[in-house]
């Protein structure tokens, strides 16, 4: 299994290598207000939009992320709580009688 993911990773290697070498034409880039950046390679462009994309995409999901692990520590205080108000009642309490299987008719 471990080869075959090394196979899989070196082929998407080749792909993107592949891909980069054939979008090296320069490109002009326009911002807001004319702002120009000139002659940069398309991969480089491409590339840096992939990586904003990828980064804007992370801090869209800062929030949820925070949310569920504030729930799982709101949890795990309550389950705490519960476990140790067992560990006390359980010493005071009898035990349960024992129940015997049922026979069959």
């Amino acid at each position: 299994m471990r080869y075959l993911v090394w196979a899989l990773r070196l082929v998407v290697f080749v792909v993107v290598l592949l891909f980069a070498l054939k979008n090296t034409d320069r490109v002009n880039v326009y911002f807001f207000a004319d702002h120009l950046i000139s002659e940069v390679p398309l991969i480089v462009v491409m590339l840096a939009s992939f990586v904003l994309g990828a980064i804007f995409g992370l801090l869209l999901t800062v929030p949820g992320v925070m949310r569920r692990r504030r729930e799982i520590a709101a949890l795990r205080r309550e389950l705490e709580l519960v476990k140790a108000g067992q560990a006390t009642t359980s010493t005071d309490a009898p035990p349960p009688p024992d129940v015997l299987p049922m026979t069959p008719l």
